[in-house]
């Protein structure tokens, strides 16, 4: 099993839900965020405040501000890992700065809790 944590535009939620369950994969939580990429980082500041200088920390500061995401996860059977990153690029790709990431993360359990049950007789299947 894998858990699929996502990072995508606000507006490409109910897109990629959709596309989700339309490949079998139904389950999903959902979360507001707040982040930015490397893409609006001007890495020479970066590494100044690493490094301690107070002015770069300071220009950092005020110019990078946090842009509004959504963050979600669906935990899937190892033959689905494919199938769902492949929907949620397909959804999400638009080739500019902002489109988002995945990680895919190892599930060693899942249990349902109103049943008991465990392993992937909890997750969707398709």
């Amino acid at each position: 099993m894998k858990e699929i944590m996502a990072i995508v535009r606000i507006n490409m939620m109910n897109k990629t839900k959709k596309a989700l369950a339309e490949a079998g994969i139904s389950s999903i939580t959902a979360r507001d965020t707040l982040g930015r990429g490397k893409g609006l980082v001007d890495l020479s500041l970066l590494e100044g405040a690493e490094k301690g200088y107070e002015e770069a920390v300071a220009q950092l500061g005020q110019s990078q501000r946090l842009i509004p995401k959504r963050v979600f996860f669906v935990v899937v059977p190892d033959k689905l890992v494919t199938k769902a990153v492949q929907t949620i690029i397909a959804v999400n790709q638009t080739g500019k700065s902002g489109d988002g990431k995945i990680f895919v993360l190892p599930v060693l359990d899942s249990i349902r809790v109103r049943t008991g049950e465990n392993g992937e007789a909890v997750l969707d299947e398709a």
